[in-house]
């Protein structure tokens, strides 16, 4: 599933709720968690999960081309781990 067939099935299941402002309130969303990723925080949905920051060490890495080694910097990453109640309905 992607963004269009959120919104498209946001809208379907209200129909209270017009498609463009389904397309906000998903937009709202996503927008809230980048930023508060890129603040460093931690965002928790219960039953769904955790979207977190990890940070990855500077490290050496080679080039596959020429096999010369290239300094890669230190960069924070984003991190996603599904809690327990998505992992259930998962599982059965």
């Amino acid at each position: 599933m992607n963004k269009s067939d959120l919104i498209i099935k946001i809208a379907n299941l209200n129909p209270s709720i017009y498609q463009k402002d389904a397309s906000k309130i998903v937009n709202v969303f996503f927008s809230t968690i980048t930023t508060a990723l890129s603040r460093n925080e931690r965002v928790e949905l219960r039953g769904f999960g955790v979207f977190d920051v990890k940070k990855r060490k500077a490290r050496i890495a080679r080039n596959p081309k020429n096999g010369d080694a290239v300094a890669v910097p230190e960069k924070n990453v984003p991190y996603f781990r599904m809690g327990k109640g998505m992992k259930d309905r998962l599982n059965k």
